[in-house]
């Protein structure tokens, strides 16, 4: 079932979104080199709780054994934080974030270069992000999640980059994965329309070699099958009248609207 939020609830959302973008501020001068995904993960946590009623909705999660999800290089998703996984000076990092509130869940991720990285890890995670930003500016009322995915290829067209395919965006409120499912790759005016009032986790993953993808035998970890580097941007996004609304930005009061990139 699609669930349709009231402006009210998408407030709450925002209110927890805006704890993922704040910490995602505060990581930009913490993810550095010599520094281990453990400790960003314990950061990480004791951001989120520091506010109150805020938990990290991942910890447990399925049983997932972390707060947040922490993925280097090739790993798309789903890495798992370890004080033994020590980042490098050229590494690119996917730090993927849930956070629930009052019984409502919001879900970002971004990634973040490490140091000085290559060109090839800039220009991947430049692509990806401006993905995102045309997917998020696809999601009104009257279009289709076809739409979405149709966005990301648009933008993805022209370079070598690889989309991936098997993991895909999904519907956020009460839980943390609902529907509608969200592909990154899809025709327009295809799927579920949109409607004022659904909330979508919108998140463009791009590798720099092969679409194909593998789980390692941990059992979360998830890498492109040919080790190529991996970007992954994510917002939880509210469809409403005047457009999309970011609910996962750091800026603004909670409850006022944080319009896309390119149109507000």
């Amino acid at each position: 079932m699609i669930h349709l939020r009231t402006p009210g609830e998408m407030d709450t959302i925002a209110h927890a979104g805006s704890i993922i973008g704040r910490l995602f501020e505060a990581l930009s001068g913490r993810v550095q080199p010599g520094v281990s995904t453990g400790e960003i993960d314990r950061f990480a946590e004791a951001f989120i709780v520091d506010h109150e009623g805020a938990t990290a909705a991942f910890k447990g999660l399925y049983g997932f054994p972390g707060s947040v999800c922490i993925s280097v290089n090739e790993e798309v998703v789903h890495g798992i934080p370890s004080n033994q996984r020590i980042l490098e000076e050229g590494d690119i990092v996917s730090i993927d974030v849930g956070v629930r509130m009052d019984g409502w869940y919001s879900d970002s991720a971004r990634t973040f270069a490490v140091g000085a990285v290559s060109d090839e890890a800039t220009a991947l995670m430049g692509v990806t992000s401006a993905a995102l930003e045309a997917s998020i500016a696809s999601a009104v009322p009257g279009k289709h999640v076809g739409d979405i995915g149709a966005a990301v290829v648009r933008s993805v067209q022209g370079t070598a980059y690889g989309i991936i395919r098997e993991l895909v965006g999904h519907g956020v409120g009460r839980e943390l994965h609902e529907e509608p499912q969200v592909p990154n790759v899809g025709r327009a005016g295809q799927g579920p329309r949109l409607r004022e009032g659904m909330v979508l986790a919108i998140e463009p993953m791009l590798s720099a070699g092969t679409p194909d993808i593998k789980t390692l035998e941990d059992g979360w970890t998830v890498i492109t099958a040919d080790r190529s580097l991996s970007a992954h941007f994510e917002h939880t996004v509210g469809i409403t009248k005047d457009g999309p609304r970011i609910l996962t930005s750091a800026d603004g009061p909670v409850g006022a609207s944080t319009p896309a990139p390119g149109t507000g």
